[in-house]
This record gives C-alpha cells, structure tokens and sequence, in this order.
C-alpha cells in the first residue's frame, strides 16, 4: 500500500486526491464525448491562433473591397454589379488557407475561367436551364481534374453562368472577360500584397517553400518517391503538397531533440505523455507526491486523463515516471500540445 508523508492530515490528503480524481474523470469524460462527436460531424481539431483567424478575416473583407472598387472603376457601374459570387468562396480559400493547393494561382485562375466557358457554353447550347446548371458544374469538375486546377468556387462560376439570370446571359463568352477574369486578378493581387504583409504568410506558397527545412527525410531513408508513392495511394485529391509534409516533418524531429524530463520537472497538477501513437498513446497527471519532491525515488499519483487506460489511476517512484514520460504536455481547446519547461507553448 502506498504511504504518502505530509505536513496535512492523512484523511485530508485521500479527500483532496479523491476530489481531484472525480474532477479529471468528469473533464475527461466531458471531453472524450465532444471529442466523438467532432469526428462524427467533421469539426476539425487543428489549432489555429486567434491573430491567423482575425487576419483570414480581413483578408477577405479587403479582396472583396478591392473587387468592388477596382471593378466599378475599370468597367462601370454597370458591368461591376456583376460581381461573381463564387469570388466570396475563393477569398476564403486564398486568405484562409493561403498554403493550400486549391487556393494557388493556377487553380484559382484556370478554375475560374475554365469554368466559366463551360457555364457559358452549356447554357447556349442547351435550353433546359436545370440541365445545362448540372452539366456545367459537372463537366467543370471533371476538366479542372484533368487539367489540374481543381478550385471549388469554379462550380459556382460554371452555375453562375447558366442561371445567373438575364443580366448576365446577355454577356455571353463576354461574362469571361468581364466579370470573371478582371476579378480573377484582381483576387490574385491582392493576395499576393496582403499575405506578405505577414511573416508567417506566403503567397503563393512556392514563396513559402523558399524556407529552409532540414534534410531530416533523407537521414531516415525517406525520399521524394516514397511520399509521392504514399499519396498516390490515397487515390483522392489531398489538399497538401510535399512540401508541407517535409515541414511538418522538419518540426517534429525539432521537437523531439528537445524533451529532457528531470525530477523537478515533475510537478503536481502537470500532465506528461508517453509520446506514442495511435491506442498506445497516453497522457497522465500528478494529483498528489510524496516529501522528497525532488529525488528519483519520491513517490507520485497519477490519473491518466487522455489516451490508453483513461480513467484510470496508479502510482510510481519518479524514476519509474521518468522513464515513462517522454514530455510535458498542456490541453489547449481540443488537442494535447507539448509545453518546455517554462511552460511556454512551443512554436
């Protein structure tokens, strides 16, 4: 049986344990039923700071500004009322997800346009408007595949065209140029201006890939082939390039030849992983330890929180911790993020 030595009554200690044992499993519980039903419905866990979403934010209210302005001024009032809906779309994919493969140059502009000749030519060439709407977007779909610049918002430019209304049937192959290209580069400018007004930010993302990263892959045999290889077998488009993974990658080995765990290091109230994976993977908090606060053979309870045994509690010496705890870790939202031990997160 586990004897733990302190200043405070023994009943007062396994009523303070208890307590804080029922508050983890009742937050674990909470957060494990949230965490299920983000899966079942797609919520995406990916942290995201609160200065990226402001600046997504203001990106788009000045694309579609800059849209509106600029089109009134090199058309006319006239023919700018025709602001392209599916421009709303792309300034989410250019200034919220600036990296992204759908949001690059190519993508952007030959989804557009393409799309727009579709729309253009279907609704010309067939006189039921719900089946020249559904074969525009669908044979927009299909040439932006095969030609590589697969743009969501190029379905609501091809839709656009056929059931835009008279206003915009009356341009005909005219709806190409205006509108949709003179709004096209006017996207495309500014969202090259605006995201290198941040550090962080590229655009297009080949400026972003002019960034050092380590050559860790080569170190541990994985080349360009095997990750071409591996995403051709997911046979899906992947919004995702090489590049990021190689990123992605560089920051993990980083990360990894910094844990250094110490017995001072251990605290109570701080939660540890075991830095595994999948169901192996665990993440335990101290809820009590014993006098010798900083020896390898003090004594600590834990409550494992997160991961394989949730739910669960034990005891070990330090040392035995130690060995099992590859880093600290903090809950932040929805995810486990690894801490230094300044408690700082690490970028």
């Amino acid at each position: 049986m586990l004897t733990i030595r302190s200043t405070r009554p023994a009943q007062k200690t396994r009523l303070l344990v208890s307590s804080i044992v029922r508050t983890v499993e009742e937050r674990s519980k909470f957060r494990m039923n949230n965490r299920t039903l983000y899966a079942i419905l797609g919520i995406p866990l990916t942290p995201v700071s609160h200065t990226e979403k402001l600046v997504s934010a203001l990106g788009g209210f000045v694309a579609i500004l800059g849209i509106s302005i600029i089109s009134y001024w090199v058309v006319g009032s006239h023919t700018a009322a025709i602001i392209v809906a599916s421009m709303g779309a792309s300034a989410v994919l250019l200034f919220a997800v600036p990296h992204g493969q759908l949001s690059q140059p190519w993508p952007v502009f030959g989804g557009h346009i393409i799309s727009a000749i579709i729309g253009v030519a279907c609704a010309d060439l067939l006189a039921n408007e719900v089946l020249a709407a559904s074969l525009a977007v669908g044979v927009a779909i299909g040439v932006m595949y095969y030609l590589r610049c697969v743009h969501p918002p190029g379905g609501a430019t091809a839709l656009s065209a056929v059931i835009g209304g008279e206003a915009i049937n009356e341009l005909g192959y005219q709806f190409v140029i205006t509108p949709v290209l003179i709004n096209v580069l006017i996207i495309l400018s500014i969202g090259v201006l605006f995201n290198a007004l941040f550090h962080w930010r590229r655009y297009p993302s080949f400026l972003h890939e002019k960034t050092k990263v380590n050559d860790k892959a080569q170190v541990s045999g994985i080349a360009h082939e095997d990750f071409v290889y591996a995403l051709s077998q997911i046979d899906s488009f992947i919004d995702i390039n090489e590049h990021d993974l190689l990123r992605i990658y560089d920051f993990v080995t980083k990360k990894l030849q910094n844990s250094s765990l110490t017995p001072e290091s251990l605290v109570v109230g701080g939660c540890y992983s075991n830095g595994k994976y999948g169901k192996d993977w665990s993440v335990r908090q101290i809820v009590d330890e014993s006098e010798q606060k900083n020896t390898v053979d003090g004594l600590i309870i834990y409550k494992v929180v997160a991961g394989n045994g949730r739910r669960s509690s034990g005891y070990s010496t330090k040392s035995d911790f130690l060995s099992w705890a590859k880093h600290k870790v903090m809950r932040d939202e929805e995810n486990w993020k690894r801490i230094d031990d300044s408690t700082q997160l690490l970028p």
